[in-house]
């Protein structure tokens, strides 16, 4: 989350409320940093419509592929 970008428009929290927390201020609260494979579609659907871009999925690397961005 870029908290620079972030407006507090809640769009994530009506996506995926399991996920995520938007105070009565307008404060972001990630309630689960790494969810369940379940929640990958409520997960995609807060980044895709948040209004301001301010969400971001970044994938753990693999076992296999440890270090992904490191073309050997």
């Amino acid at each position: 989350m870029d908290r620079d970008l972030c407006q507090g428009h809640a769009a994530c929290q009506g996506e995926a409320p399991q996920l995520f927390e938007v105070s009565k201020r307008g404060e972001l609260t990630i309630l689960d940093e790494r969810p369940p494979d379940e929640a990958r579609a409520a997960a995609d659907a807060a980044v895709k419509y948040c209004p301001t871009h301010a969400l971001s999925i970044h994938e753990d690397p693999t076992p296999e592929d440890p270090n992904p961005e490191d073309p050997q």
